[in-house]
């Protein structure tokens, strides 16, 4: 099969040279550094969004670092100038620092801390001093604002409804003091992600700067703002003339784990009267409201089809307050995943998935015209500062840094190099983007990692990472839990494929696995396999691995049964074994419910046509089963019954259990454990040591700088 080359520059991160906040770095010996390994992915520094000051003087970023003695993350505050210079720590422990934003003035920066107990509202003058408390409320806050005439701080607290904090707090103690420790439920959900229903919601609060006293602005709603557990501060946002928020929610009742209406709000800061819903005809999910800098004119992002977490968001404009609404760029077949405004209002930036790259756009709010600011790696964070914007950037080979750029066209500039000291020491394995012809012969896309120190007259153990979602992407970005440098750097070639129902190649190629988990995917995976494998001569096609979590696990899952021969062993990560049970355990059934466009009393065959649980009989491989106990996406009885049907037909197999994770592994010294336990495996089945890799008549293909199409 054909496989076709994507131009993409390799970056090597410092391995030769670099600059390090304004010095050089000097170049190290190739003997004095290393293959990329775990210990270096959990110890790199990791940037948070920053938050450019109105005057455009300064950005404020979180910075966090890993702490391995006590397994965990530390997360102070840096402030850097945009032109990069005058770097610095602005924030120290104790505690953790996070959610920075301005006072209009830029005189003072409002953040999150822990440094007192618990999570509070902090300042601190941008050019150093010792930092004041602001709250010291009996909950923690959240998701922090402030109004652009800084007269109120805006944040989100965990309240029963109708109940104020005090009351809340007291009901907790009750709770806990109490001798019998069963809990009761009258409708769902349960539990969440990883915490058991206790019947809080995050709601939205105002404290007057002057008064000190917070406003509870969703008092009686039974719904969360911003939405848990992933939603910002990017779901709420001032209104024009500061007298009130605007703020998406989920206000669903008893359907909330079916539905995924999300609808917006206004309410008064001042706490008077209800919040009133501004888009009471909807039934899909609308989030991020953002005003115009001269308040005439509303953007948020809406999805169109109920039910659906993954359907493309559209960009919708309204006149404001009681205008109409229209949609930009309709056209257009991206979904974004940020919205904002250009300091003139002229301009409309967001980022989308684009063809395994996570984009900045430009977009005309009047025309809907799109340009493309950036086009390679993940774009994230994006603010204005004057008039560029300043966002994170990360690929494959670089953790996330900050850069600015000028959207008329100019060049970008990188402000930081955060772990330039870091990947000085390590070597990574360069990567190259390729297409070749899917299902249907339909193009589809993936990335070719290339192990350490490659030599192209060798073959190497091939890992084929499989990406969760389904309705997600493989992009040009630096995962700290799925990262493929950490398989090249132990000689693994790495391949990694957007198979259909991926992110960034149009609405249409997402929702074409509806009812069909197991087929398209599948599919491609299966050709894009064998076309690496036929391009790539370099590549032990007779050595190969398959992993995946989520969607990726349960499509390892289903590989045991529907593709038993291929692989030399198998890791399967919190992934569905049995579509009708787990439809039953998880905690969103909107996302069953779609996928398998029924349930599973209604249409029983969709939750049996590509169900794992029903080809056990084939299983072969020797398989790798990890599961966290937190995880209520994918709950631990999955994991288990994998492993029980390995172990019951005598298939080599392994569990690894985390019972303190949740659907992801976070803490450092699990991370370790997790890719210690998973690279053992593979080469304990691929045979993969120093001996084992055998060498090849040259074969001409070029080197560590080679780019494909």
């Amino acid at each position: 099969m054909k496989i076709r080359r994507i131009e993409r520059a390799a970056l090597l991160c410092l391995v030769t040279a670099g600059v390090l906040f304004g010095t050089t770095v000097p170049v190290l010996a190739a003997e004095a550094t290393h293959p990329f390994t775990v210990n270096d992915l959990v110890t790199l520094q990791r940037i948070g969004a920053p938050s450019p000051s109105p005057d455009g003087t300064w950005i404020v970023f979180p910075l966090r670092s890993t702490d391995l003695a006590d397994n965990k993350g530390l997360t102070n505050l840096w402030i850097v100038r945009p032109d990069g210079t005058g770097l610095h720590q602005l924030t120290f422990q104790p505690g953790d620092d996070a959610n920075p934003c301005w006072s209009p003035d830029s005189s003072t920066v409002y953040y999150l801390s822990t440094r007192s107990g618990s999570s509070q509202v902090w300042k601190v003058s941008p050019s150093g001093g010792d930092a004041v408390q602001v709250t010291n409320f009996s909950l923690d806050c959240s998701n922090l604002k402030i109004s652009s005439d800084g007269k109120d701080l805006a944040f989100s607290m965990g309240v029963f409804p109708n109940t104020s904090m005090e009351e809340t707090t007291a009901r907790l103690t009750a709770i806990e003091q109490q001798n019998a420790s069963g809990k009761i439920y009258t409708t769902l959900p349960v539990r969440h992600w990883d915490t058991y229903e206790d019947g809080r919601r995050n709601h939205l609060f105002v404290l007057d700067l002057a008064t000190g006293e917070p406003v509870d602005l969703m008092k009686a709603m039974n719904a969360d703002s911003p939405s848990e557990p992933f939603g910002g501060p990017e779901e709420y946002t001032f209104t024009p003339d500061n007298t009130g928020i605007v703020f998406s929610a989920a206000d669903t009742g008893s359907e909330a784990m079916w539905s995924t209406e999300h609808n917006l709000y206004r309410a008064s800061v001042a706490g008077t009267g209800q919040p009133v819903n501004l888009t009471p005809a909807n039934r899909a999910w609308i989030t991020q409201p953002a005003f115009s800098p001269d308040g005439t004119t509303l953007a948020y992002l809406a999805m169109t089809h109920p039910g659906y977490e993954a359907d493309r968001y559209h960009i919708m404009l309204r006149s404001w307050p009681d205008g109409d609404d229209r949609e930009v760029a309709a056209s257009w077949d991206r979904s974004p995943s940020s919205i904002i405004w250009s300091q003139d209002g002229k301009t409309l930036y967001v980022t989308a998935m684009d063809r395994g790259n996570s984009a900045l756009f430009a977009i005309d709010p009047v025309t809907g015209a799109v340009r493309t600011l950036v086009g390679n790696g993940t774009v994230s964070s994006v603010g204005t500062i004057g008039n560029r914007l300043v966002y994170s950037l990360a690929n494959q080979t670089s953790p996330a840094d900050l850069y600015t750029i000028d959207p008329d066209g100019t060049e970008p500039v990188r402000i930081t190099q955060i772990n330039g000291d870091r990947l000085a020491q390590v070597r990574m394995g360069d990567y190259e983007q390729f297409s070749f012809s899917g299902w249907n012969n339909e193009t589809v896309y993936g990335y070719v990692v290339k192990p350490v120190d490659f030599d192209p007259t060798k073959r190497y153990p091939v890992a084929l990472l499989i990406h969760g979602g389904p309705q997600s992407s493989f992009s040009d970005d630096f995962s700290y839990r799925w990262n493929p440098q950490t398989y090249a750097g132990r000689g693994y070639a790495v391949v990694a494929i957007d198979f259909h129902g991926s992110t960034g190649y149009g609405q249409t190629f997402t929702d074409s696995i509806q009812e069909d988990w197991g087929g398209k995917p599948l599919v491609d995976l299966q050709k894009g396999l064998n076309a690496t494998l036929e391009h790539y001569p370099w590549m032990d096609g007779d050595r190969v691995a398959a992993l995946g979590a989520s969607y990726g696990g349960y499509m390892i899952n289903w590989i045991a049964g529907a593709w038993p021969d291929r692989f030399r062993c198998l890791v399967t990560h919190d992934g569905p074994f049995d579509l009708r049970s787990s439809y039953f355990d998880t905690d969103e059934l909107w996302f069953p419910e779609w996928n398998q466009n029924a349930t599973p009393w209604e249409k029983p065959e969709a939750y049996s046509r590509y169900n794992p649980a029903e080809h056990v009989d084939a299983w072969k491989t020797p398989t790798l089963v990890i599961q966290s106990g937190k995880d209520y996406r994918v709950p631990e009885t999955e994991g288990f019954a994998v492993f029980t049907a390995l172990q019951r037909r005598n298939i080599p197999s392994k569990l690894l259990y985390f019972p303190d994770e949740n659907h992801w592994v976070l803490k450092p010294q699990n991370s370790i454990q997790w890719h210690d336990t998973v690279l053992d495996w593979l080469d304990q089945w691929t045979g993969n040591n120093s001996s084992s890799i055998g060498a090849l008549p040259a074969i001409g293909v070029s080197g560590n700088n080679s780019s494909i199409l």
